[in-house]
């Protein structure tokens, strides 16, 4: 019984492609236009911005929740302002 496969048999020639290298060169090739890599990623001034940007939401957070506070009391609701406040 004649196989098709090397199990066993006879080494590969070196002139041969193997076929893992067979299918890459039949990979279609993309279509548009090809994008330069990006620039290397400075991870200690990423840091320093994403610190930067937390500090500021938090800022923002708080100035919102005492203008609500503020609103709050303006709007009448005097016993929810004063309660829990000395």
């Amino acid at each position: 019984m004649a196989s098709r496969g090397r199990r066993g048999g006879a080494p590969s020639r070196e002139d041969e492609p193997r076929r893992d290298e067979r299918e890459e060169q039949q990979a279609p090739t993309p279509q548009g236009p090809v994008l330069p890599p990006p620039p290397p990623v400075d991870y200690g001034v990423f840091m320093q911005g994403l610190v930067q940007a937390m500090q500021t939401q938090a800022h923002t957070q708080a100035a919102l929740q005492a203008q609500l506070e503020a609103q709050i009391c303006l709007d009448g609701a005097y016993e929810r302002c004063t309660v829990g406040k000395s």
